[in-house]
């Protein structure tokens, strides 16, 4: 993950940058997962339309992060957890403070995808697979260790990704629909809408927070996607010099596009689960519980496409969640891989050694999660433990996005004062969320 190597000139024109677009768009197949399908309709079931204007500021805020920790990565060749370590405070065994309060975020998400195979094994079996849920769930666990082990990413990228983009347009088409149905929705719902309110209980809505768009764990992600993808590569090692810093800004271009062109996919697909949610599950009364999670989404289609739309959703939300569940499996092999080696807890001889680590983990991980979901079996439940954490994560984040911008940017490279607000903001919004949802929760 060096960014030692022959330099390769930025793009310049628009047609040569959106040609070079890709960790934020390979990301998005695996952004629309949990958090839209299963956290925002439960919001939107709750609340109504009253946080549509939180989504918004939810997707969109978290960008400013994402690109101050992507701008470090493409000009440094630093990975994430190499990145968190630079920060400044109390240290534990020669580690930063920041790096240790990740471990418990990351162990949450884990119990996360465990909730998204649950969510899996649930839609098999609606679907009439003759099998029991734990031994469904054992059978998509053996398939996912299966399918890392031999490195068959290509299949499972190309044909999800073309179901996620399906299943999110029929999503985005049922919005349209629900106008000429009982549901539709009213001026006054969206003036309800950005009425800047907030719920009485801010759980659902913070979990909501922490894991649509962005989440915590897909912004510690992204660098690693970065760093394969070649960004840092292709600027070269930072020497300071004129040419280093040209290509640097031009590649700090095509991540601002590639971030960009993703928030405007997934807040349109966030906010489509939500307006679904808040016009049809609120005014049916209905909730997404452990018990009944899929056959309530489904109630989504049903009341907007027909009875006939049943199957077109389950299979649509059996690759929305299968797809975020091989991703997110994938980029933990990764993550946990350079977390053994900056803890110190290994070192790597070669490329072949840590291969041979990503291996192992890659049978490690599937059997963890299919445990945990065999063990507790709650599939929303698990969802909210990871998206809580994620959210709890996301103000240290902010911290280290704004660290990295005044300590760690090159002057020539540091973008203005516009940028430097909306940066502010976002970090200040995410403190004042965590904040709130730790005081309300701790008040009787």
């Amino acid at each position: 993950m060096s960014s030692e190597s022959t330099p390769v000139p930025a793009p310049t024109k628009p047609g040569e940058i959106l040609r070079q677009l890709g960790p934020g768009l390979i990301i998005t197949a695996t952004i629309v997962g949990s958090g839209e399908l299963v956290v925002t309709p439960k919001l939107g079931a709750g609340a109504g339309f009253t946080l549509l204007w939180f989504m918004i500021a939810a997707c969109v805020l978290k960008v400013f992060i994402q690109v101050e920790i992507g701008r470090h990565t493409v000009t440094t060749g630093s990975s994430s957890l190499r990145t968190m370590d630079r920060m400044p405070g109390p240290r534990l065994r020669g580690r930063s403070w920041l790096l240790w309060l990740w471990v418990p975020m990351f162990i949450a998400t884990v119990f996360q995808i465990a909730g998204m195979l649950g969510g899996v094994a649930s839609i098999l079996s609606l679907a009439g697979v003759g099998l029991s849920k734990p031994v469904i769930a054992t059978a998509v666990g053996v398939f996912t260790a299966a399918l890392l082990v031999l490195g068959r990413y290509k299949v499972i990228e190309v044909a999800s990704t073309w179901m996620v983009v399906a299943f999110t347009l029929s999503t985005l088409v049922a919005v349209a629909a629900l106008q000429f149905t009982p549901f539709a929705v009213t001026g006054a719902n969206l003036a309800e809408g950005f009425s800047f309110n907030l719920p009485p209980s801010f759980t659902v809505a913070f979990a909501a927070f922490g894991v649509i768009g962005v989440g915590a764990s897909e912004l510690i992600y992204y660098p690693y996607w970065l760093l394969e993808s070649g960004y840092a590569r292709r600027v070269g090692t930072p020497d300071g010099s004129s040419a280093w810093r040209e290509r640097a800004r031009g590649w700090i271009r095509v991540l601002h596009a590639d971030v960009w062109t993703s928030c405007l996919i997934y807040t349109g697909a966030t906010l489509a689960f939500y307006v679904l949610g808040a016009a049809i599950l609120k005014k049916k009364g209905l909730d997404v519980t452990n018990a009944d999670m899929i056959p309530t989404l489904s109630q989504m289609y049903i009341e907007t496409f027909g009875a006939w739309s049943l199957w077109f959703f389950l299979i649509g939300a059996a690759a929305v969640l299968y797809s975020t569940v091989f991703g997110a499996t994938a980029a933990n092999v990764r993550l946990v891989a350079d977390a053994l080696e900056v803890f110190g807890a290994k070192t790597y001889r070669d490329e072949a050694d840590r291969q041979r680590t990503l291996r192992m983990l890659s049978i490690a991980f599937p059997v963890i999660w299919t445990m945990i979901f065999l063990l507790w079996g709650e599939p929303v439940t698990l969802v909210f433990v990871g998206a809580i954490a994620q959210g709890l994560m996301l103000p240290f984040l902010g911290i280290l996005a704004l660290y990295l911008h005044h300590r760690h940017t090159p002057d020539e490279l540091r973008p203005g004062a516009l940028w430097r607000s909306g940066l502010w903001l976002s970090a200040t919004c995410m403190a004042v969320a965590g904040g709130y949802q730790v005081i309300t929760r701790l008040l009787p």
